[in-house]
């Protein structure tokens, strides 16, 4: 088998379980290995430490998998890790939810591998070069396990070209094309989710406890939703009441399935707004205006992909909370999100700190959200834990 040799001293994360070999970790390559192909990874004086996929076009030369020198990766042990998977989630599927992730990356020891369920299709993200090469173990087990109606591909291409590998043509992996829209449940509101033009992987599946938890404060309240989407949170709020609702995004294909989603859920009688635009510029409109909210969410896109951006995000981050601060009434509530995984919380909240003092305001923080049960971070993969949030009271 072909091999990566690590320098001196570089050892330590891998025997820690960290999945991830950095290229200027490796010393020295054995053979002549072909990206995606399953590698050994040894120490400094050729002791064993793990196996995992190579890719010499990637920062992440090695993706480790198994750290039992005993064990053969082989189509067994690819089935068992996708069972694993499956049936970690079996709970989340009920007469409420019909949508989660059903495999998470490096959480369920897949790397480069993201499958989330939207009712009887599944939607799938191949990712690296090592999964590439068994798309046809995990379609067939996938398959086996849930019986979808369809199984659609949505790889990400810059994340693709990452690895060297060409961009996915995308469509139908197996079984039937999804309808324009397929209709899903989550927390027992109905989402028209399209999984072939809706972004990422078709729906923001990971704020579903979040929606829920900030819509127990929205009762005879005005809510303001940013980056709304197709309405996670605006609908949430509209079940529980809210006095008016209006939702901002950029995206006019996302704001028409909000309208839809309104409708099937027969939530009409709640004044609604949507607005399309750029969220930063409409908060300054709305600061121009001087209209005010009981309760602003801002759920922004990555702002920092990677730790080299992380000062430049930051800024907009201070930036865009700063200018929601400005438009609450006293005592106002702030539900703001970060899903760049650069930022963790301590440094969000040292963010949201800037962004009062720039404000004029005093910000308690009264909640703190993460992650719900199928987005599941590794005690020794901290990268994991990306999307973090905070409800701040401010006066």
């Amino acid at each position: 088998m072909d091999s990566v040799r690590l320098k001196k001293g570089k050892e330590k994360a891998v025997r820690q379980l960290h999945p991830w070999v950095f290229s200027g970790a490796i010393d020295h390559v054995k053979g002549k290995p072909e990206n995606g192909d399953i590698i050994m990874v040894t120490d400094s004086n050729n002791d064993f430490l793990a196996y995992g996929f190579f890719n010499d076009q990637s920062r992440v030369a090695v993706r480790l998998l198994e750290w039992n020198l005993e064990t053969e990766i082989n189509e067994s042990w690819w089935r068992k890790k996708i069972r694993n998977a499956v049936k970690l989630r079996t709970d989340l599927h009920t007469d409420q939810t019909n949508t989660y992730r059903v495999i998470f990356s490096e959480a369920d020891y897949l790397p480069g591998l993201i499958v989330d369920r939207y009712a009887d299709f599944l939607s799938v993200q191949i990712l690296t070069s090592g999964v590439e090469r068994i798309k046809h173990i995990l379609l067939d087990e996938l398959q086996s396990l849930l019986k979808p109606k369809g199984i659609f591909d949505r790889s990400d291409a810059s994340a693709r070209a990452h690895e060297g590998m060409e961009a996915s043509s995308g469509g139908v992996l197996l079984g039937s094309e999804p309808p324009e829209f397929v209709s899903v449940r989550e927390n027992g509101i109905f989402y028209q989710v399209n999984i072939a033009e809706g972004q990422k992987s078709g729906f923001y599946c990971d704020q579903r406890d979040n929606r829920k938890w900030v819509a127990e404060y929205a009762k005879e309240k005005k809510v303001l939703d940013c980056f709304s989407y197709s309405g996670g949170f605006s609908l949430n709020v509209m079940k529980n009441e809210a006095k008016e609702v209006i939702s901002v995004d950029s995206s006019a294909l996302a704001l028409n399935t909000l309208k839809r989603n309104i409708e099937i859920n027969d939530f009409q009688n709640i004044p609604h707004r949507q607005i399309q635009s750029d969220v930063n510029k409409q908060l300054r409109v709305f600061r121009e205006e001087n209209e005010k909210f009981d309760i602003i969410i801002l759920d922004p896109p990555k702002y920092a992909p990677s730790r080299s951006a992380l000062t430049k995000a930051s800024r907009a981050y201070k930036d865009l909370n700063r200018l929601a601060m400005l438009l609450l009434n006293e005592g106002g509530l702030l539900a703001t999100f970060s899903c760049s995984g650069a930022v963790d919380i301590s440094m969000f909240k040292q963010i949201i700190a800037w962004a009062a003092l720039d404000a004029g305001k005093n910000v308690q923080f009264i909640q703190q959200f993460s992650q719900p049960a199928d987005h599941p971070v590794r005690s020794s993969f901290p990268e994991g834990e990306y999307l973090k949030g905070l409800l701040c009271r401010v006066s």
